[in-house]
């Protein structure tokens, strides 16, 4: 399993032939290529960044089937949700857990209507299921959470969905496709796409030029790619392409409908963005190991309050965002709408103040074909697949609890068309991650010592390699340690002082500020095992961004 950027780089240069390239490094390009890789195909997964920079390590951190999926009658997506939700919680138990949710009630008819549609949800999951839906008197609501407001509180309805931790199990999805051979690269972008022409299209004309009206299009045959940390350029050979780049999907389509007839009308955009914003807490808030969700706030949307790493995660919000940046800001109005939902139901109102990092996710929702429909709460959590006349596969839309799903669905739209061979389908639905190993929950409310043990439990199988390394007794802050900088840097792609304390670990997710002052130590230790510039700069100005509340 290759991991150093060197050794990366120079299988690389060796110009292999693949059959798959994979665009994107989130949590279904991943998807994708390990599903492939354990296929036998030959697979390279080219990522502009760090794997699930984006969207993919920005989400609420639930496994969950969305009960506010089966309001909306969207049942397929609900029970495909419910069943991946398992399969996920059995191959990667060192990354997930079952999660207890508490729906505090206020008035007495919500416990029939809410009651109906979770054991609806329950019974949906049947076998996969994860623990009993249950009614709860008001002490014993309670009793599950202590700072619950508790003026009219009736009592409430106790169910049970997954809790994971996305980035490290993004990480997890890139180490298992590369120990089933697949070449996986964060920092290198992609250039342009390659082609070769095809018989009918004009003679003489170049790759990747624009055709006559009745001309064949091209087909694409690679990628032109850049290592972004030196600058290398590179041609990668490969079959067949997939574009799974989220929220940029139509980036790469654009750019290659440019090479098709100039006629044509314009490319229909795939995505329909959507902001979603987080806010971290001190523990203290929620005082639980439940979760506490709130089934509709004023605005109709579903609002989580969950136990994550010794925090409070509140989250979330669903606003239209189009500029697509890479670090997108959350809106004031948005900030204010989770703080006031959060005071309804805690004791304790949560004030800006309060806040320990905050931060933005851009969901890549499928654009409906009903072009009526426009608010991102109505739009639905299914993913899209589209095939260009040149043989680009772009996929976007769906969820992480889905992602292995939509891998499945992706290589059979490839293996239909023609673009890869034809491989029996299901090898990943009981394929164990790296790090794959049972281990005990975390069930203290000592939020400190919770985040301690929540990090090696993380680990999994390889919490003895880590242990192994050097610094392993020097910890810069409770729970991280030198070996695990170093661990991060030989086999977990980290080059950053980003990667390491935003993704190998939560700390800029979970407190901005101590991330911040970590960044010197951690970065020394990073140049020391890699020789490349850790941009601890760069970091602390991104810190600076996760606690600046609007």
């Amino acid at each position: 399993m290759l991991t150093s950027r060197a050794d990366l780089l120079a299988r690389l240069e060796q110009n292999e032939d693949y059959d798959l390239a994979v665009v994107g490094g989130g949590a279904t390009g991943l998807g994708v290529a390990l599903d492939a890789a354990a296929r036998g195909l030959r697979v390279i997964l080219l990522e502009s960044h760090d794997f699930a920079q984006g969207t993919s390590s920005r989400a609420t951190k639930l496994l969950h089937g969305g009960v506010r999926y089966l309001a909306q009658g969207d049942f397929s997506l609900v029970y495909e949700a419910l069943h991946e939700r398992r399969t996920l919680l059995d191959n990667a138990p060192h990354l997930a857990r079952p999660l207890a949710f508490v729906v505090p009630l206020y008035r007495r008819w919500h416990q029939l209507y809410y009651g109906a549609g979770l054991c609806l949800y329950e019974w949906m999951a049947g076998a996969t299921g994860l623990g009993p839906t249950r009614f709860l008197s008001r002490a014993q609501t309670i009793a599950q959470l202590p700072n619950v407001r508790t003026e009219r509180l009736c009592g409430a309805i106790c169910y049970w969905d997954g809790q994971f931790d996305d980035a490290r199990m993004a990480l997890a999805l890139a180490r298992t496709a590369s120990r089933h051979g697949a070449l996986m690269l964060n920092y290198c972008s992609v250039d342009q796409l390659a082609y070769d022409a095809s018989p009918e299209a004009s003679s003489g004309a170049p790759s990747g030029a624009n055709f006559a009206p009745d001309a064949k299009p091209a087909r694409i045959s690679g990628l032109q790619v850049t290592d972004t940390l030196t600058g290398r350029r590179f041609d990668v050979r490969a079959r067949c392409v997939v574009n799974a780049t989220g929220v940029w999907v139509d980036g790469l389509r654009l750019q290659d409908a440019a090479t098709r007839n100039t006629d044509a009308p314009p490319e229909r955009p795939m995505v329909a963005p959507s902001q979603g914003v987080h806010i971290v807490l001190d523990g203290s808030f929620l005082d639980s190991c439940s979760a506490l969700m709130v089934p509709a706030t004023r605005d109709g949307r579903v609002l989580f309050l969950v136990p994550w790493l010794g925090k409070t995660l509140l989250g979330t919000t669903d606003t239209p965002r189009h500029d697509l940046a890479r670090e997108p800001e959350p809106f004031a109005q948005e900030v204010d709408f989770l703080l006031q939902e959060a005071a309804c139901y805690l004791r304790r109102a949560p004030q800006r103040s309060d806040i320990r990092s905050i931060w933005v996710g851009l969901r890549p929702l499928a654009q409906p074909a009903d072009a009526t429909v426009q608010a991102p709460k109505a739009l639905s959590r299914k993913h899209a697949i589209k095939k260009s006349e040149t043989g680009l596969v772009s996929v976007t839309g769906g969820k992480w609890t889905t992602y292995r799903a939509m891998a499945e669905d992706v290589l059979a739209h490839c293996m239909n068309a023609g673009l890869i061979p034809s491989l029996a389908a299901g090898v990943t639905r009981s394929l164990p991650l790296v790090g794959a190993t049972v281990t005990e929950a975390v069930p203290q409310l000592d939020y400190e010592k919770e985040y301690v043990q929540a990090v090696q439990r993380a680990y999994g199988a390889d919490w003895a390699l880590v242990q192994a390394l050097p610094g392993s007794q020097n910890y810069l802050s409770p729970g991280f340690s030198e070996a695990m900088v170093r661990f991060a840097a030989r086999h977990e792609y980290a080059l950053r002082v980003e990667d390491v304390l935003a993704r190998r670990h939560r700390l800029l997710f979970l407190d901005a500020a101590l991330a911040s002052r970590l960044a010197p130590a951690t970065g020394e230790i990073l140049f020391d095992e890699t020789g490349i510039d850790p941009r601890v700069a760069d970091f602390q100005a991104l810190a600076a961004n996760y606690l600046n509340i609007p």
